[in-house]
Order: structure tokens, then C-alpha cells, then sequence
């Protein structure tokens, strides 16, 4: 027998030519980066395709990891970050985390030393399947370089089928530099698969909420299409049920909407938790169901909840992971929620009241409300809310100051929340970033609390070097305030470690040629916004720092 048939190919190009190659194949127009010696080749290869891909040199690896996670969430396309070892890659580590627990897919390639060095710890030598395998659905190593394709492919499927998450692959430094013949015939992307139910599924689930008194739906989760949203909105219309968003999921219906109920996530309106605690049918379309979404673990039972539990997920390993469903559905849940919207659904009258409490309720808990000291945040946020275009894009990190964003800004389109379901501070910024290379004629607006924003502050010089229009709105209470808040809860009076001192965040803004201003007055936000927003229209980010009373620790609480 004669040795099998090669593809054809021409000539020889390096490794991390192909690469490139690869990454071309399957789309990708975008690439954040701290540039590292151990992957110097693919920066060269990067500069032959800088017509095709745009390279966003960040300042930190944290950022540009962040920014592939916001990408991901804001276009559906895979993320794609480049680190250097060691540093580089624990640096980027958690940006892998909010995309693992955030369902988002992600690709973090990580330069390595050469081949003939490794188990020696050589210079910022780690072994990254073992270190990155907890926090990524595939952490990989590139040993051949006639595999390079094979090996990124690989990363591309396994980042987005299924439920999708982050995968690491590492690059050893000789791998990039060893020429592979190259084919001839262009080059394959991975293959994308979105799960159906089926009809019986479908039938199932009609027949399950229809049997319902009080149903409830709850939407979340990664993974969702512009398609799928259009279809949830279908469904409400028809179906007439209650829907609330798991915890970060605001924009998947407009909150407007009158099925809309409000958001099932960290210290939810106390009348809806309760909604969902005595719902006897609850249909979750796409949430894990964790911590955050369940109120730690406190909606539902564990392990077999009092509501008849129906779980639409794309990952089966969450099927029955915390709580026992009634009914499991592997699908996706933008294709389940196409299923339901063309399915008929009878009138209810007595759903469409409850419904129609639901979305007052949540109105009710929207509205402005006072505080005795600092800036009202409660009335910049509605102010911001009334104010900003429907897909105006909002990014923020983690901190109470978030809790008055998500209470008081109502998210009208979707794609218009980026926000770490991780609870990882320093993401708001980075996430800014992608945003606004990524929908360069969007509004976009970061909010971070003082500490929030400290963490990534470097990538306030990214926002300058590369000229973007993003507002950010620092919201300084001097304070590690989620912190602080559980401090005085457990240890009250006892005030430790949760205290700072801060820069002049409008003078930081300012070094750089970017609008800087302070407000410590509610009245003089709006036009210090509108200032803001002209200065952005002429070109580069702007800095508005918000001083609020640590006092006032959380909407409706006070220290």
C-alpha cells in the first residue's frame, strides 16, 4: 500500500504564521495583549496581518484578559488574549475565572519556554494544564507545530459549544519558530453547534407551565443570540407569564417590558424573591442557578426545590449539579426560547395579573430614593437611565456602588450590560475598552467604585493611547464598601483594613489630556455629564469622580 495523501501545500512558514492563520480562519478581527519575549514571533506574525487584526496593547494582563471576557459578551465572537508566561499568565488568571463562571468563551494563549528547558523551572516557567485546568474548560500545549491548527481549532470549539467558557493554550517559544508546509487549500474554522430541544422537549415545557398557578421564568446565562432575545420578547407577549433576569442578565429583556419583573440576583426586591418562592412551576431558560441567582441557595430547596423545577441550560453537567429539576433540557436556551415563541399559548388572565403586579413591583423598587449625605446615586442612575440611548452600553466591576447601578438603570436592548457575574473588581474599565473598539458609535459608560477602578487604573492610559470616547464615572466613598458593610454587620464599630486614601481621580484623568472633573453635589451631575460627553465627541476617554458618604452603604442602608 502506498503512503497515504498529503494535503497539498506550498512552501514553509513559521508556526506562529499559521497561527495567525488559524485565527484569521475562524474570525478574529481583534486581539488584546501585554507583549511578551516568549511569543515575540506571533507579534511578528500579527504585524503582517495588522490590515486584519487589530492588536490593543494593554497595561496589565488582568485588563487584557477582561477585555477578551467583554468582547466575547458583547459580540458572541470568542475573546482572544496574548500573555506572557509566568506574570503574565497568573496576572490573566482572572479574567479565565469571570469567564468560566460567567459562561463566556475565551481564548488566552500563553507564551512558554522553549521545549529543551522545560522541568527545569526555567525563567517564569509553570506548567499551565495543571494550574489553568480548574478555572478553564481546556487548558492545552502546543508540542508540535505541524498540530498548530489543529491544537487552535480545538480551542475554538471547545471555548464555544456546550455551555461556553475559557480555554488556555500555552506556546512553547521554540514551537513558534520551527517552519510547517502550508497548505494550499484555505483553512477550515471550528465547527459552532447550538443544542435544539426537541419538539417533545418543547411540548413538554408548554404543557408543565400551562398546568401552572403561578409560573415564573428566569432568564440568564451565556450564550445568547440576538434571535433568541427577539424570540423571549415573542414569548412574553404570548405566554403572559412573569420573567426575571439571574443575576447580570438585566438586557436580555427590556426592562420596560411588561412581563419584566425585575432581577433575581444579589439582595433582589424583597417581593420578588418571595414571587419566586411561591411559584409551583419555574422555568429557568439559561442560568447555572448559583449562589448569587438563588440567594445562597435560599429560592429553592436543595437538593429537590418545592417549585416543579424546569432547567434549560446548554451545559449538561449543570443539569441536576445543586438542585434536582423536574424537567432537564440540554439545550440553548436562545434555541428553546425560538421553540417557545412559535409555539400557541392560551390567554390567562390570572397570569397577566400577576404579571402585571410583578412589573409594578419592580417600578416601585426602581424609584429614586433618599440619602443623608454625598451624591444621590439612586437619582444619577435614573438620571443616567432616562438620559443615555437605549443601546447605550454600561460596563461595570464589583462593589456596592454596583448594587444602585442595577437598581436604578434600566436596561432597554440588549448587549448593554457588561458586568462579572464573577464579582471580580478592576473589570469595569478593561471592559470600557472593549466596548468601545468594539461598537466604536455606541455610548459607552464605565462605573467603578474607588477601589474598583484603582485595580485597573493603568488602563485608563489604554483608553488615552488609543483615543476612546468612554465615560467613566469613579464612585469614591473612600471605602472597600461591600467590605465594609459585612464588617459592620459581623464586627460592628470595629473598622479594619477597609478604609482608603485616594488620588485626585479627575487630576489623574487630566494627566493624561482627558476630561477630569469632581461632583459632590446630586444637582450638578447632569451638566458635569453633558461636559463630559462633549469632551468625548472631540476625541479621547473622560473621568468623572462622584463623591458619595461611606455612610450610605447600599440603597436603603445606612451605616
Amino acid at each position: 500500500m502506498g503512503k497515504p495523501k498529503q494535503p497539498a501545500s506550498y512552501g514553509e512558514k513559521p508556526a506562529a504564521a499559521v497561527l495567525v492563520d488559524a485565527l484569521l480562519a475562524n474570525g478574529v478581527t481583534q486581539v488584546f495583549c501585554v507583549p511578551g519575549e516568549s511569543y515575540l514571533a506571533i507579534l511578528d506574525a500579527l504585524y503582517e496581518a495588522r490590515d486584519r487584526i487589530q492588536l490593543t496593547v494593554c497595561r496589565h494582563e488582568a485588563g487584557a484578559a477582561n477585555m477578551a471576557e467583554a468582547y466575547a459578551k458583547l459580540t458572541g465572537k470568542p475573546g482572544v488574549a496574548m500573555v506572557t508566561r509566568g506574570p503574565g499568565a497568573t496576572h490573566a488568571a482572572v479574567g479565565l475565572h469571570t469567564a468560566y463562571q460567567d459562561s463566556t468563551p475565551i481564548i488566552l494563549f500563553i507564551g512558554q519556554v522553549a521545549r529543551d528547558q522545560a522541568d527545569r523551572e526555567a525563567f517564569q516557567e509553570i506548567e499551565y494544564r495543571r494550574f489553568l485546568a480548574p478555572i478553564t474548560k481546556w487548558a492545552g500545549q502546543v508540542e508540535r507545530p505541524a498540530r498548530m491548527v489543529e491544537y487552535v481549532n480545538r480551542a475554538f470549539a471547545t471555548a464555544q459549544n456546550g455551555r461556553p467558557g475559557p480555554v488556555a493554550l500555552a506556546l512553547p517559544e521554540d514551537v513558534l519558530t520551527k517552519d510547517v508546509p502550508s497548505r494550499s487549500a484555505p483553512l477550515m474554522a471550528a465547527p459552532v453547534v447550538a443544542i435544539k430541544p426537541d419538539a417533545s422537549a418543547l411540548q413538554d415545557i408548554r404543557d408543565r407551565l400551562c398546568a401552572a398557578k403561578k409560573p415564573f421564568v428566569l432568564v440568564g446565562g451565556g450564550g445568547w443570540t440576538r434571535e433568541g432575545v427577539t424570540a423571549l420578547a415573542e414569548f412574553a407577549e404570548k405566554c403572559g407569564a412573569p420573567i426575571g433576569a439571574s443575576f447580570r442578565a438585566k438586557d436580555l429583556l427590556d426592562n420596560r417590558n411588561p412581563s419584566y419583573a425585575g432581577d433575581v440576583g444579589i439582595a433582589p426586591n424583597p417581593v420578588l424573591a418571595e414571587r419566586v418562592r411561591e411559584s409551583d412551576v419555574v422555568l429557568a431558560l439559561g442560568p447555572r442557578l448559583g449562589e448569587m441567582t438563588t440567594s445562597g441557595y435560599t429560592l429553592f430547596d436543595t437538593p429537590h426545590p418545592m417549585q416543579q423545577l424546569i432547567h434549560v441550560h446548554p451545559g449538561a453537567e449543570e443539569l441536576g449539579r445543586v438542585f434536582t429539576p423536574a424537567l432537564a433540557v440540554n439545550a440553548s436556551p436562545s434555541k428553546t426560547a425560538i421553540g417557545l415563541a412559535a409555539m400557541d399559548w392560551p390567554a390567562n388572565k390570572d397570569w397577566r395579573r400577576q404579571t402585571k403586579d410583578a412589573h409594578a413591583a419592580f417600578q416601585s423598587f426602581s424609584k429614586t430614593i433618599d440619602v443623608g449625605e454625598g451624591v444621590n446615586l439612586s437619582e444619577v442612575f435614573s438620571w443616567l437611565s432616562e438620559t443615555l440611548p437605549p443601546d447605550a452600553i454600561v460596563c461595570n466591576g464589583a462593589g456596592n456602588y454596583a448594587a444602585w447601578l442595577h437598581r436604578f438603570y434600566q436596561h432597554k436592548a440588549f448587549k448593554t450590560q457588561l458586568a462579572p457575574t464573577s464579582g471580580a473588581m478592576g473589570y469595569g474599565l478593561p471592559a470600557s475598552i472593549a466596548a468601545k473598539s468594539a461598537k466604536p458609535d455606541s455610548d459607552v459608560v464605565c462605573v467603578a467604585g474607588d477601589g474598583c477602578f484603582m485595580m485597573a487604573s493603568p488602563e485608563f492610559a489604554t483608553l488615552a493611547q488609543y483615543g476612546l470616547g468612554v465615560i467613566v464615572l469613579v464612585i469614591n466613598n473612600a471605602s472597600y464598601g461591600t467590605i465594609r458593610m459585612h464588617q459592620e454587620r459581623d464586627y460592628p464599630g470595629r473598622v479594619s483594613g477597609t478604609a482608603l486614601i485616594n488620588p485626585d481621580f479627575a487630576a489623574y484623568a487630566k494627566s493624561f489630556g482627558a476630561f477630569g472633573a469632581r461632583v459632590e453635589a446630586t444637582e450638578a451631575f447632569p451638566d458635569t455629564f453633558i461636559s463630559a460627553q462633549r469632551a468625548t465627541k472631540a476625541g479621547g476617554p473622560a473621568l468623572i469622580e462622584i463623591v458619595t458618604a461611606t455612610a450610605e452603604i447600599a440603597p436603603g442602608k445606612r451605616l
